[in-house]
């Protein structure tokens, strides 16, 4: 790779009650990675000191009047950033640390995989123990079991979970996965253009899967193993009553979209967990 990267990925980040210690580890790495042409933060409150922080390094931020919620909040942010005409858009939580030179890496590989529309590293815990994020895209009985039954359902009904978290997979090399964590995505530009980012119907939780069923329909979401990251995941629907409340109102609204019951492009889409070839 050449010494001079040229800037080719815009970010974005969005806020809720985030301190200036929270946040500094990303925002120092993005302010120092040359593949970077832009980064945007939405502030949807409480986090005035973390923006400012932003703003100090490089990066924009934006202070909407409310609370937008998580997708629409990056909506807004990818207007602005659409403008710089860049062929990558990275979503970002606020709690994923990088190295120098991921993103170039990511773009990279991203231009070699031209039917890809979202990529996803390997993400792992502080600890460096593996977030299982790849999954099947889901059936009401899948997040039920996920969200209700915990540790039981997760014994009981073992061969359900291990399908649907693709256990059985090897997962140590690049493949096509149906449904990607929202954490980090990384994504190319022309194909949200074409298919949109979020649907601001979620205010929280689900519109990570809708997006990726809606760019799986027409290219390739992978999941890419060579190269990680860490993201501190709080899974904060699973300790707090409120959050839980949206969580279970947006699988509503995602299954009202998609289909309750027989779901033939949700069927089809699951079956495409091919390798990809490796790239040097």
């Amino acid at each position: 790779m050449d010494n001079e990267v040229s800037p080719r990925v815009t970010a974005s980040i969005v806020l809720y009650r985030h301190s200036v210690r929270e946040v500094r580890p990303l925002f120092e790495a993005l302010a120092h990675d040359r593949a970077l042409a832009a980064w945007t933060v939405v502030n949807n409150g409480g986090a005035d000191h973390a923006c400012a922080l932003a703003s100090s390094l490089g990066g924009r931020c934006l202070h909407p009047r409310r609370n937008l919620g998580y997708g629409a909040a990056h909506n807004l942010a990818w207007q602005e950033l659409s403008a710089a005409d860049e062929p990558f858009h990275v979503i970002l939580n606020p709690d994923i640390s990088l190295r120098n030179g991921t993103l170039s890496e990511l773009a990279r590989i991203m231009a070699h995989l031209p039917r890809a529309g979202l990529l996803m590293p390997r993400i792992v815990y502080p600890d460096g123990s593996e977030q299982r994020l790849c999954k099947l895209l889901p059936t009401p009985f899948d997040l039920f079991l996920r969200r209700f039954l915990g540790k039981f359902g997760s014994a009981f009904f073992r061969n359900r979970f291990e399908q649907y978290e693709l256990r059985s997979l090897d997962m140590s090399i690049p493949r096509e996965v149906p449904c990607l964590s929202g954490c980090f995505m990384f994504l190319r530009a022309t194909v949200l253009r074409e298919v949109g980012l979020f649907d601001e119907r979620y205010f929280m939780y689900m519109e990570d899967v809708d997006l990726c069923r809606r760019i799986g329909s027409r290219y390739k979401t992978v999941f890419y193993p060579h190269i990680s990251i860490v993201h501190g995941y709080a899974r904060g629907s699973y300790v707090n009553l409120r959050l839980m409340g949206y969580h279970v109102h947006s699988a509503m609204k995602y299954f009202a979209k998609w289909s309750w019951f027989r779901d033939d492009e949700r069927e089809a889409l699951n079956r495409r967990l091919s390798p990809l070839p490796e790239i040097q």
